[in-house]
């Protein structure tokens, strides 16, 4: 199983995956990708300001369909326990994204360079 973050997942989406390593393109191929529920608010507010073009919804659909993603069902109660220890970041959406991985000791696609120094299971 593999995590992704939000740009990960919108950029999965959009069919951008050169920027995966290929160290990890295989093994990304090859695995049971989740997104956190975070990633859905992230995703409506950049639609909200313009940085993303298609709603949340549509984003998740196609990526449901084409990728085979699924919202990981963890209790959000259990993640947010969790993120609480993210203190490294004031990002909420960084922190529970980081934290349901984590909680999971599970890999997280991003390329974000604050989340590689402070979650030594992120992947590029």
């Amino acid at each position: 199983m593999i995590y992704l973050d939000t740009h990960a997942a919108i950029w999965l989406r959009s069919g951008v995956v050169d920027w995966i390593s290929d160290q990890y393109r295989t093994v990304v191929a090859d695995s049971e990708l989740l997104i956190s529920p975070i990633v859905l608010l992230e995703t409506s507010y950049l639609h909200e300001i313009g940085r993303v073009n298609s709603p949340a919804a549509e984003i998740l659909e196609d990526l449901v369909l084409n990728a085979g993603v699924r919202i990981c069902s963890v209790p959000f109660e259990s993640v947010i326990r969790k993120s609480m220890e993210e203190t490294w970041t004031r990002d909420a959406f960084d922190r529970i994204i980081v934290g349901h991985a984590r909680l999971r000791q599970a890999p997280l696609l991003t390329l974000d360079e604050d989340i590689h120094r402070h979650y030594a299971l992120a992947i590029r």
